[in-house]
Formats: structure tokens, C-alpha cells, sequence
């Protein structure tokens, strides 16, 4: 029976290609300006997206995820993120280390995968990948300064009580696969950790803050502290990259040639192409990739396992963002779907508008506070308070390469309960402060 069950969906989904290829509508489409439009939008986004985040964001946020599978033990996990932890100290945990990193809904993929993989609980783990984009300081401090004070109190204290309900809703809903967690198993084998927990500590905190301010967006007011962190994100970044070189060298074993070696001609790029960071940063990605790569302990099975979640996780994303960019265009731009319809959908503050608002949201790539802008523009053109916060918390945690690469990591059941529940959650939040404060 399961095997014709399989042969009748191939044979309507061969059915259905046929016949929308026998019925396509060729000679229309070919003058439609908004499908060519759609077309050049997928390109134009995925070239911003390659520019802008694949080697400052994810190459970063894939050798931490590496790092996590390779230098953190499974009994770590399972300690203070797993299904026997205490609920207290596993949400807290998820939701404090997320926000600490303050990533885009791309970004905070590796890592997740990362925990998941190692035997983290899902609630604890659903509060991680959701708190990283969504639960953002900076983010919620821009909010409040260019949207208003209301708007970004709002978003702070929904966004964190959104991820712990979330993750337990998820634990609930899936409770049965939890159980079998927390169910008696075979114990670990007591491995010796090949450094102490302080060096592991000061490795992860290098690598964190070489993703945190390579990343670190220009706030709208050129002075104060923010600012100031902005002038020198690019020199915190060379100082945390020496830091790992000698980390490399005394704590991995690596060739001090090699090393030195890399090391070297990154200063060299940074001095001779000062104005543009991005070559040097390219250059000393590469040769951390090369040092690792090449190397037959601990480095380079961290490379294996950082490579691992690159050919897993990156053909996903590249493929969401061609099918977002189709439908949504960029920022100031239009795919198939119109800008127009949303702004007329969201001018109240109905649960029809709150929900629209969330859904859009949670289709849209929103990089970290790109949404703040756009958002200021929605409100100008008359979207309700509500709406704009139910934007805020769907938009920044979820998007479609986001979603399509969770569906990868947890399977298609889990992922379309949780973006359900994003959505659902950002609608009501929406409902509730546009009532009270719209």
C-alpha cells in the first residue's frame, strides 16, 4: 500500500508539471514588466547577499558551528541545553548565549544545527534560533530611537517572552520524541577535554566577536558610543584576528611558519586596501580555511565539520533567496508581489492586518536592522502600530532561506510548527499593543 501511495504522488506531480508546462502561458509572460522585474530583483539580491554576508556573516558563523561540533562535548550539551536539564537553566541559557550574538535569521542557522546536532533540547534550541535574530540590543535600542520609545520597549520584552513560549510550546507539542531524550540511555564515554574549559572559553568569545564586529552596522547618528564602536569595528576585528593566530599557534599546534605566514600577508592587505576590509577579511579566511584544512588533528577535523554545515546549509539559503527575491524584491524594489497590497493590508489594526503583517514578515530576508528602515518607511505609508510590531518579531527570526534550511535541520513537521507558531505568536503581540498602544 505505502509503495502505490508513493507512485500516485509522483504521478500527480508529473500530472501537475505537465500541464503547467502545456498551458504556459509564454507570449503573456514574455510582456510582463513585473515578471522581468521579479527576475532581475533574484539576481540583484542574491549578488547583495553573496557581498554582504556570505563571507562577513556565514563563513564566520560556520567555523563556530564547526567549533561547537567538534570542541564543545555532547555532555556539555546535554547538561545545560538537553531534555534531562533543568527548564530554568535551559531556556535561560538558550535565550541569554542567542541574543549575546545578535545575528541575522541566516547567520544563526549554522549555530543552531550546531547545538541541535549535538543532543540539545528542542525547546532550549528553538529559543536559540529564535532569540538570536529577534531578541537583538542594538536593534531594539535603534527601534526605540528612530520608531519610538513604545515600539522598541515593546520589542524587547515580546521578543524574549515570544522565545521562551515558543520553545515550550514546541517541547509540548513534540513531547513525545522528548521523552524518548530523557529516556534511560546508554552513558557517554568520560572523554579528557584536550584543553581547559578557559582556553575553550577565550576560543569561542575570539571567534564570536570576530562574527559580532565584522558584522557591526552604522547606527543613523554618526556620534556617540554606538558610533564610536562602529569607527573601530574593523580594528577590533585585526586585534581578534591576531588573537586566534596565536591561539592557532599555541593552543591547536598549528606551524608557526604557516601561520605567520597568513597572518602576515592579512596585515599586509589591510594596510595597502585599508578602505576596503573585505579583501583582507577574504584573505584571512582563506587561510585559516588552508591552515585547518590541511591539518590532521583537531584543526582539521574542525574544517571537516565547519564544511559539513557549509554544503548543508549554503545551497538552501542561495535557493531562498532567488525565490525571495522573486516574490519581494529588495528593499525599495518589487518582485511578482506588489508593495502596494501589503501597505493596504496593514493600515489597521485587525487581527486580517496583524496577521498579514507577521506572514510577509516571515517570507521577507530582513538583514540585521535593515528592518528598522523599512519599517519606518511602512509606517509612513500608514501601516498601524500593531502590524509594525508583529513585523519586528516574525520578520528578523524567520524568512524563506531561513525556513527552507530549519526544514533540513529539524524535518518538515517541526519546521512548519514553528513557523506557525512565530507567525501566530507575532500576530497576537501585534493585536494586543496595537490595542492598548496604537
Amino acid at each position: 500500500m505505502h509503495f502505490w501511495k508513493l507512485q500516485w504522488r509522483s504521478a500527480v506531480a508529473i500530472a501537475i508539471v505537465f500541464f503547467a508546462c502545456f498551458y504556459l502561458p509564454v507570449e503573456t509572460l514574455q510582456k510582463s514588466q513585473r515578471l522581468q522585474n521579479a527576475f532581475w530583483e533574484s539576481l540583484y539580491l542574491v549578488r547583495w547577499y553573496a557581498q554582504e554576508h556570505v563571507l562577513l556573516c556565514l563563513i564566520p558563523a560556520f567555523f563556530i558551528a564547526g567549533a561547537i561540533s567538534v570542541f564543545i562535548s555532547q555532555e556539555a550539551v546535554l547538561k545545560y541545553l538537553g531534555a534531562k536539564a533543568n527548564p530554568l537553566l535551559a531556556y535561560s541559557v538558550a535565550a541569554t548565549s542567542g541574543s549575546l550574538i545578535a545575528v541575522c535569521s541566516c547567520t544563526v542557522l549554522p549555530l543552531f544545527a550546531g547545538i541541535y546536532r549535538l543532543g540539545a533540547g528542542l525547546g532550549p534550541a528553538v529559543v536559540f534560533l529564535y532569540s538570536g535574530p529577534a531578541i537583538n540590543i542594538l536593534a531594539t535600542i535603534l527601534t526605540a530611537r528612530v520608531l519610538g520609545l513604545k515600539l522598541g520597549i515593546a520589542r524587547a520584552i515580546a521578543a524574549i517572552t515570544l522565545s521562551i513560549v515558543i520553545g515550550l510550546c514546541m517541547s509540548f507539542i513534540f513531547r513525545r520524541e522528548e521523552l524518548e531524550k530523557i529516556n534511560p540511555s546508554p552513558p557517554l564515554l568520560d572523554s579528557q577535554p584536550s584543553r581547559p574549559l578557559w582556553q575553550n572559553a577565550l576560543f569561542f568569545a575570539v571567534l564570536a566577536g570576530i562574527l559580532v564586529f565584522a558584522n557591526w552596522a552604522q547606527p543613523q547618528a554618526p556620534v556617540g558610543f554606538w558610533y564610536a564602536l562602529y569607527q573601530a569595528k574593523w580594528s577590533v576585528t585585526g586585534l581578534l584576528g591576531l588573537a586566534l593566530s596565536s591561539i592557532l599557534i599555541v593552543w591547536f599546534q598549528l606551524p608557526r611558519g604557516k601561520v605567520l605566514l597568513v597572518t602576515g600577508i592579512t596585515l599586509v592587505l589591510a594596510l595597502r586596501f585599508w578602505q576596503t576590509p573585505l579583501i583582507p577579511f577574504s584573505a584571512g579566511v582563506l587561510g585559516l580555511s588552508w591552515l585547518t584544512s590541511t591539518d590532521k588533528n583537531e584543526a582539521g577535523e574542525w574544517f571537516a565539520a565547519s564544511w559539513d554545515f557549509a554544503k548543508q546549509i549554503l545551497p538552501l539559503l542561495l535557493l531562498g533567496i532567488l525565490v525571495a527575491g522573486v516574490l519581494l524584491g529588495r528593499p525599495d524594489q518589487e518582485g511578482l508581489i506588489p508593495a502596494a497590497w501589503v501597505t493596504s493590508a496593514v493600515g489597521e489594526n485587525s487581527l486580517l492586518s496583524n496577521f498579514v503583517a507577521a506572514f510577509a514578515g516571515a517570507l521577507m530576508y530582513f538583514a540585521t536592522l535593515t528592518e528598522i528602515p523599512i519599517l519606518q518607511g511602512l509606517i509612513g505609508s500608514g501601516m498601524g502600530q500593531g502590524p509594525a510590531l508583529a513585523l519586528l518579531l516574525a520578520g528578523p527570526a524567520l524568512s524563506l532561506p531561513n525556513i527552507l534550511v530549519i526544514r533540513s535541520v529539524m524535518g518538515t513537521q517541526k519546521t512548519i510548527v514553528f513557523t506557525s507558531l512565530v507567525v501566530v505568536m507575532a500576530t497576537l503581540a501585534g493585536l494586543i499593543y496595537g490595542t492598548f498602544f496604537g
